[in-house]
């Protein structure tokens, strides 16, 4: 497993485990946020079953509207691209395969970084608050 942060690859520094249960759950992408109690939970990794499947980007989006402020990772089959959208729905990091890690490099992902600097809000002049006001 190679976990992806805005610094490159690293290890990954969780201890506490992942399931169904305790502070660090696992979700599917087809989970439905809303429905799950937070209540102690430190961590979620959503999975993505392909990297065409964009629906844990959705659920990284509604767990963060709903208010959770742990640890959020993208886990499966992302590609380097697809980080500054991971970034910007809500996700801290991504974890993928050392298979995948070894086809796509580290540079690669550094690449995809700076996931603030080619937004639409960017473009717009965004700096936020409310529109209008």
């Amino acid at each position: 497993m190679t976990l992806i942060t805005d610094t490159g690859f690293g290890a990954d520094d969780w201890c506490h485990g992942w399931g169904d249960t305790g502070p660090g759950r696992d979700l599917a992408a087809t989970a439905d946020p809303q429905a799950l109690d937070l209540t102690g939970v430190l961590a979620i990794r959503v999975a993505f079953g392909s990297f065409t499947d964009g629906r844990g980007f959705s659920v990284a989006q509604a767990l963060r509207a709903r208010g959770f402020a742990g640890r959020l990772r993208a886990v499966g089959q992302l590609i380097p691209d697809q980080y500054p959208m991971a970034r910007r729905a809500g996700f801290d990091e991504v974890e993928i395969d050392p298979t995948r890690a070894s086809r796509q490099s580290e540079a690669q992902w550094l690449a995809q970084t700076d996931w603030r600097r080619d937004s639409y809000r960017s473009r717009l002049g965004y700096r936020g608050g409310n529109a209008g006001n």
